[in-house]
This record gives C-alpha cells, sequence and structure tokens, in this order.
C-alpha cells in the first residue's frame, strides 16, 4: 500500500501499521483497559445526523476560525502529542511544518521529541505548548519561561493525567522509553528493519523539554516513572490559577469534561478549554468530548473558547462539533497515522483530506462560513 492510495483515517492507519514495528502502532493505537472509550469516541459523532439547507449561493467558502485569539485557516488542529520521532524520523518538525502549509495551529508536547524553538523556527502558525504539572514548582515556572522566549502562543496544561492510563497492549509488548521490551516486542522490531534503519541512522532520540531535568536516555527514568514519580497528583485549582497569572496569555485547559470544571476554569482566567479523555487513553468508561459538548457550550460558551478532541476522522464530524458550538476540533491519530506512514508528505496529504472535506461538508450544508453552523444544522436521533 502506498501514501497515494490513502484517501482516508482507516487507509493511513493500514499504511502505519505495515511499517511500524508492533509494539509502537499500538503503543499510538491502543488505549486505556478495554479500550471502550476509544470506540466510543468515534461513535459519538454517529448519534446525530447533519441536516444541509440547499440553494444558498456557496460558490465561496471560508472555513476560518478564530480561537484563543488565534487565527486559523480551517477549524481544525494538529493535538500535541508525544514521542513523535518514535513514529518517523522527522517527529514534530514534519507536523510543525504541514500545519504551517495549511495555516492551522500545531502543539509540542513537554514529552515531544523535538525542542520548542525547532518547531518555533519550522512554522509561523500558532504553536500550542502541551504542558504537564510537575512537582518540582521551579520546573514549572522554568518550562513557562521557556515557552515564552520561544514564542509560543498558547499554553495547554493537560488536567486528565495525574497519573498514567492502564494501557494493556505496551504492557504485553514491553513497550518503554527507554525501551524495555519482551521477546514477544523484540521479534516484533526485528520483523520492521526498515524502522529500525530510519530510526538509527537519524539523530539521538531526545525529550529536549526535558532533558535538563530528566535522565530518560541512560535508561534511569521510564515514561511511566515520570508520571509517577516526577508528575504532581496534588495539584488543584489554586495551583493551576497560579500558573495562569504567571503565564499571563492565552491559557488552556485540555481534559475538562463537566460543567462544573468548565465554570471553574473560566473563574480562574483560561481563555479555553478542551474536551477530551485523552483519546480514551486514561480513564476508560468515560464520555466523548463530542457527548458532553452541548451542554458545556450552553453553561460557558459565551465567555470561554470550548473545543474539543477525540476519534475524529471526517469533516464531518468536524462540522458536527462545530454546529454544537466548538470553537475548533483537536486531532491526534488523525495525523499521527499519516505521520507515521510517511512523515511530512503524510501529515499534509491528511491535513489536504481534511480541508477538503470540511470545504464539501460546508457546501453540501449550505454555508459558507463556520459561523453558519448551528444547531438547526442536526438533529439527535
Amino acid at each position: 500500500m502506498r501514501l497515494t492510495s490513502c484517501y482516508n483515517f482507516h487507509d493511513f492507519r493500514r499504511l502505519a501499521k505495515q511499517r511500524l514495528p508492533a509494539p509502537i502502532f499500538n503503543y499510538i493505537d491502543g488505549a486505556a483497559d478495554d479500550e471502550v472509550t476509544y470506540r466510543r469516541n468515534t461513535e459519538a459523532f454517529e448519534t446525530c445526523d447533519l441536516l444541509p439547507s440547499v440553494l444558498r449561493g456557496v460558490s465561496e467558502v471560508d472555513m476560518s476560525v478564530t480561537v484563543m485569539g488565534q487565527k486559523l485557516a480551517m477549524p481544525v488542529y494538529c493535538s500535541p502529542t508525544a514521542l513523535q520521532r518514535l513514529f518517523h524520523h522527522q517527529g514534530e518538525r514534519a507536523v510543525a511544518a504541514a500545519a504551517g502549509k495549511f495555516g492551522t495551529m500545531f502543539g509540542v508536547s513537554s514529552l515531544g521529541t523535538v525542542s520548542l524553538e525547532d518547531a518555533r523556527a519550522i512554522s509561523k502558525s500558532p504553536q500550542v505548548y502541551q504542558f504537564y504539572f510537575h512537582k518540582d514548582r521551579g520546573l514549572n515556572r522554568e518550562m513557562m519561561a521557556r515557552a515564552k522566549t520561544a514564542g509560543v502562543e498558547v499554553m495547554m496544561l493537560t488536567v486528565d493525567s495525574i497519573t498514567g492510563g492502564n494501557r494493556e497492549r505496551d504492557k504485553r509488548t514491553g513497550f518503554a522509553i527507554p525501551f524495555k521490551l519482551n521477546l514477544a516486542g523484540m521479534t516484533q522490531f526485528a520483523v520492521k528493519p526498515g524502522w529500525a534503519i530510519n530510526y538509527f541512522t537519524h539523530e539521538k532520540f531526545r525529550l529536549p523539554q526535558l532533558d535538563s531535568h530528566v535522565d530518560m536516555g541512560s535508561g534511569t527514568m521510564s515514561i511511566s516513572r515520570y508520571f509517577t514519580e516526577m508528575l504532581d497528583p496534588a495539584m488543584n485549582w489554586d495551583d493551576v490559577r497560579e500558573m495562569v497569572a504567571h503565564w499571563g496569555g492565552q491559557f488552556c485547559l485540555k481534559g475538562i469534561m463537566t460543567v462544573e470544571d468548565a465554570r471553574r476554569a473560566v473563574d480562574i482566567g483560561c481563555t479555553g478549554i478542551v474536551l477530551s479523555n485523552h483519546g480514551g487513553r486514561q480513564l476508560d468508561g468515560s464520555r466523548s468530548g463530542f457527548d458532553q459538548l452541548a451542554e458545556i457550550v450552553d453553561a460557558v460558551g459565551d465567555k470561554i473558547d470550548v473545543m474539543m478532541d477525540g476519534g475524529v476522522q471526517r469533516g464531518t464530524h468536524v462540522l458536527k462539533a462545530l454546529s454544537l458550538g466548538a470553537k475548533a476540533v483537536g486531532l491526534g491519530r488523525y495525523y499521527l497515522f499519516p505521520l507515521a506512514a510517511a512523515g511530512q508528505p503524510g501529515v499534509e496529504r491528511a491535513l489536504e483530506q481534511m480541508r477538503v472535506e470540511i470545504e464539501r461538508g460546508m457546501k453540501l450544508m449550505g454555508c459558507t462560513t463556520v459561523s453558519q453552523l448551528s444547531r438547526d444544522s442536526l438533529r439527535f436521533r
């Protein structure tokens, strides 16, 4: 299978599966416990139907949106995700360049494999820094200062990961950073030599946001230990209020799922929230962001920018979320599988397909701007 024969999410996923050793593919593809929430995220979009309006004169379509003060050429953005250079040696560089080309926002993770500064130099698009809250408050302040200096526009604090989810696929292969594979896992690497050649003939794998603070490289600190030892499960609303004030700019909480928490985000001065269950990777059995969207938009949508992510595989999924009041929609696996399959050309092909699908969908809906999508645009069954 080749990149030119990829027409949707499932095609990119298949191509990534062909190329990646199974432990790495399953790290992207897997989720927590029984993966119920992971499946539910996409299924949630099927609970309602779009209602198109006709004869509206749709020769020109403007799909741009403004979210947290950032102008995006289309209403989707590349959510920050960890460890991207494990999937393809270009990693975050490919995603930053592709997002820049399509005029949309992209994120770099605390567990990113390219530095904030390197990503910023590649793309003029708005950049998000996805941040984990550490027990070491000095480290938190230092990382925020670094992001400010690098020119990051939006701080995004992940609030649903005070402990790691139970990812059983990773346990079966022994997947960890640094690699501690079991025999089954090592065998899977042996049958995908192309990945190994790509990985070992490029620059050394690093976590540049953390490497001056955490020794991951010599095997002394694994990702799971990072979550259990470095992150602060005692983090509370007062801590975040302090962070928001310290940052003094666009500040977003990722992982909000209740009206009460959305209201508290407004109270402490956040400018955005992302309704998210971490792609089903944390609390299995939790609701989808899409299912929570209407009630949270009704409660706080006039005071804060509400976004959502999870399970988005089609332009029509995006249109449904926008109709319920989301300001923009985050993509995760949607661009990670193309990244793994083909690097920057893969991410660009995926974003182009999403752009075309949204534009086509808006025309078929009789909408020339995103603001014309409303609750009247859909019906729940």
